[in-house]
């Protein structure tokens, strides 16, 4: 059926223009003859083409272009009629004795146009004529193109100042006037084309109306561009006319379209100075009308017109701009019961936009707009309208991005209100903005009230709500998540140690509450903040810390301690351990014997407990011995208890080689070299030794299993060991112990069942170039090893 009317309208195009063409070939041939009479027959009959009432708007204007361009070569011809003496004035009547209303009107339009050139009558005169007999037309779409022609040939004939059709004083309420009936007549046909024809085809209908809305937009843009309609004329006449006409015609399109654009083509500065007048207009609008998009316009607008320059920021305070711009929101608001969420919020964030624009100082504004958003979704918890989450998040960031500063955003007691509406996924959303606003500009959080209020803020990222506890979660986006968490942790700061103490509280109890699967990305950046701090306080005497709150490093390490403990409930053992030895290193940089000792006992109790994969003990027992080597507050009970367990733990691996490795690695706690108090050559020998037992019975576990010996890498890394000691002036090392071990490894590579390893080649043969070498130096080294042959 569509494809059928279709075909039909084709039909009825072509025949139109067939007729069109064909009077327009007569009328041609009667204007090259001169031939007046028959020129005004064939032109009526080329604009009865017009009458038809079957085509559509798009079709019908292909038609109308064709009647258009015969006609401006018909308006040619009548003024060289006059100009060969022929009276304009005769010609004016003459032409409406054409038979048909609708031609009648469209050749006195044209006529009109060339009387107007004449100067032979005033230009309102003749204007107030055609656009008075225009009404004889009501039939819609024909009425609309036949005042769009009156539009178009009139536009540059308007008494205006400055023309040469200007009249007398009042000649400029004579354009505005014109302008404006014709504009009420065109919005008063066009309004009606949505009661004509059946109900079925509405939608039809407001397509149609929708092709033609120019026609009627196009008077207010001719409006605009008369030069007399200054700010008060605007203000006191085309306004309140424009406004009248858009309220009284009470359709949701034509009042939609027509507030828009006033918008649109009025210059900003009289926007501004007739804001109250606008805005008055919105709550009479239709309650389906979208009136935020309207409003969010018009505040875009202004914010841009605020921007382009300082100087008109004054104007903005002397209308009260804002509180006008509140108040009609809030009147628009009320107004529309049924308005979406969406809605309200999208214009709160236009709002808000505006004055961070023409008001940056007032954050009490600011405060206020977030305050009336949040009024609006009280009593409707957590939304879960995805455009109305959108512009929440809008609305949120628009302080971010305005002063780059997150302490602002902290001084707003209504932003915490407004982000509580926000679902579980968009408020994490929100709270991530927020930590990038931080990283990017480097903002400082430097008091405890304020690292307060933010983990308010980004509570959806430290802990889980409610509603959302049980929820999958996506592993990649929740460690994205928590490492900025810990980029933030990270750059906490305060000069001042009291109050960087009571930073450091405050993290610890927000970070406890957000659950064990956090903690491992949340301790460790905590842990080594706090221990910044423990270095700012290193050497602070006990004594001056009378007062309780008074820092010192023995109270942040008891902080430290509890907060590594709560990593048993993860659990995550390996971290623990890890932290326990960074807190004992700062802990022995401080001179604190006992929190020293306390954190290497914790981290034992992890190793024998907890700890129980072969390759995660081998790694926590290299941490255990590197960090205790590097200890010289202990004393010699504390010291020998704690390296008595470190090698016993080593020989207690499960892998012979680890085990070996382990233990040669002991020998280097009974010998440091910068601590002469921490060097026993005889027990450094014993832990060698130990280490060469255990390789030899490696390599017959590999006999035996194997049917080959294994490797020599042991033996070689074992002699590399002899080789530093001896080179460190351990008397107990020996120039004999040290060549049975090369004659011993030298003869099992040479052996048959040995396994090939070009590895233990390259490191051997390192090892034999590196003591060729020390020969080579002369002096004490060279005399040292000149008796160890190679």
């Amino acid at each position: 059926m569509i494809s059928e009317g279709v075909e039909d309208e084709e039909k009825w195009l072509a025949a139109g223009i067939a007729g069109l063409q064909q009077n327009a070939f007569y009328m041609h041939r009667a204007l090259d003859s001169n031939n007046l009479k028959d020129a005004l027959k064939y032109s009526a009959q080329m604009l009865s083409e017009l009458r038809t009432s079957r085509l559509s708007p798009h079709k019908y204007y292909d038609l109308y272009m064709r009647a258009f361009d015969e006609l401006r070569k018909l308006e040619v011809f009548f003024k060289e009629e006059n100009r060969r003496g022929c009276s304009i004035i005769d010609l004016y009547e003459l032409v409406q004795h054409a038979g048909n209303i609708l031609p009648r009107l469209y050749l006195l339009c044209t006529v009109g146009s060339v009387y107007i050139k004449s100067k032979e009558a005033p230009a309102k005169d003749v204007l107030k004529d055609l656009v008075e007999m225009s009404r004889g037309i009501q039939h819609p779409i024909r009425g609309l193109f036949l005042r769009s022609y009156l539009s178009q040939i009139s536009r540059d004939k308007l008494p205006d100042i400055g023309s040469e059709y200007e009249g007398d004083a009042d000649t400029v309420l004579d354009a505005v006037e014109f302008v404006l009936q014709n504009f009420t007549e065109m919005n008063k046909l066009w309004v009606r084309m949505q009661h004509q024809g059946p109900a079925r085809e509405k939608e039809r209908r407001e397509k149609e109306r929708s092709e033609l809305r120019d026609l009627v937009g196009k008077n207010l843009h001719v409006l605009s561009q008369i030069e007399g309609v200054d700010l008060d004329m605007y203000r006191d006449t085309v306004l309140p006319r424009i406004l009248e006409q858009v309220v009284n015609c009470k359709d949701e399109v034509a009042q939609y379209y027509l507030m828009d654009c006033v918008i649109q083509v009025f210059p900003d500065e009289y926007h501004l100075q007739t804001l109250e007048t606008l805005l008055g207009a919105c709550p009479q609008l239709q309650p389906s009308v979208d009136i935020k998009t309207v409003l969010s316009r018009l505040m875009e607008r202004l914010s841009n017109y605020a921007a382009s320059s300082t100087e008109v920021l004054p104007e903005f305070l002397e209308v009260e701009a804002f509180a006008k711009l509140n108040n009609a929101i809030a009147k628009v608001i009320e107004a529309q019961i049924d308005m979406p969420v969406a809605d309200a919020v999208t214009l709160y964030s236009s709002l808000l936009t505006f004055t961070l624009h023409v008001h940056p100082d007032r954050l009490d504004y600011v405060d206020r707009i977030l305050g009336a958003c949040f009024k609006q979704l009280s009593g409707k918890g957590k939304l879960d309208d995805s455009k109305a989450t959108k512009q929440i998040v809008a609305l949120l960031s628009a302080p971010l991005d305005k002063y780059n500063d997150i302490e602002t955003a902290l001084k707003l007691t209504n932003y915490p209100r407004v982000m509580e509406h926000l679902d579980g996924g968009t408020n994490k959303v929100m709270a991530s903005v927020i930590i990038q606003s931080i990283m990017k500009n480097r903002t400082s959080i430097s008091t405890a009230d304020k690292v307060e209020a933010l983990f308010e803020l980004i509570k959806g990222l430290i802990k889980d709500p409610d509603e959302t506890a049980h929820d999958e979660i996506d592993e990649d986006d929740f460690n994205e998540e928590q490492n900025s968490v810990s980029s933030l942790i990270q750059m906490l700061y305060n000069d001042d140690p009291e109050e960087m103490l009571k930073i450091i509280c405050t993290v610890k109890k927000q970070i406890l509450i957000g659950g064990p699967k956090r903690l491992p990305f949340t301790v460790p950046p905590l842990i080594f903040n706090s221990l910044k701090l423990v270095r700012r306080l290193q050497g602070q005497e006990e004594t001056a810390a009378k007062e309780e709150i008074t820092p010192t490093p023995k109270k942040v390490f008891q902080i430290l301690n509890q907060i590594i403990e709560a990593l048993s409930s993860v659990p995550a053992p390996e971290l623990a351990l890890r932290l326990y030895l960074q807190c004992a290193e700062a802990a022995n940089d401080c001179d604190l014997e006992p929190v020293a000792y306390e954190f290497f006992t914790q981290a034992y109790i992890l190793y024998e407990e907890e700890i129980s994969d072969s390759r995660a003990q081998v790694t926590a027992l290299y941490l255990i011995i590197g960090t205790l080597q590097r200890m010289h507050i202990f004393g010699v009970e504390n010291r020998d208890t704690l390296t008595h367990k470190a090698t016993g733990y080593s020989a207690k691996l499960l892998k012979k080689p680890d085990q070996c490795r382990a233990v040669y690695a002991c020998s280097h706690l009974f010998w440091v070299d910068d601590n002469d108090s921490i060097k026993d050559g005889e027990r450094v020998l014993l832990c060698l030794k130990r280490a060469l037992r255990i390789a030899n019975a490696a390599q017959q576990m590999a006999t035996a299993t194997r049917g080959s010996s294994g490797s020599v890498t042991l033996f070689i890394e074992i002699l590399n060991k002899y080789l530093y000691f001896f080179e460190k002036g351990n008397s107990e090392i020996s120039v004999s112990a040290i060549q049975d071990l090369i004659v011993l490894i030298t003869n099992e590579m040479q052996s048959d069942n040995m396994t090939l390893d070009p590895a233990a080649d390259a490191l051997f043969a390192g090892t034999l170039r590196y003591i060729q070498f020390q020969k080579q130096k002369g002096g004490a080294t060279g005399e040292k090893y000149e008796s160890i042959k190679v």
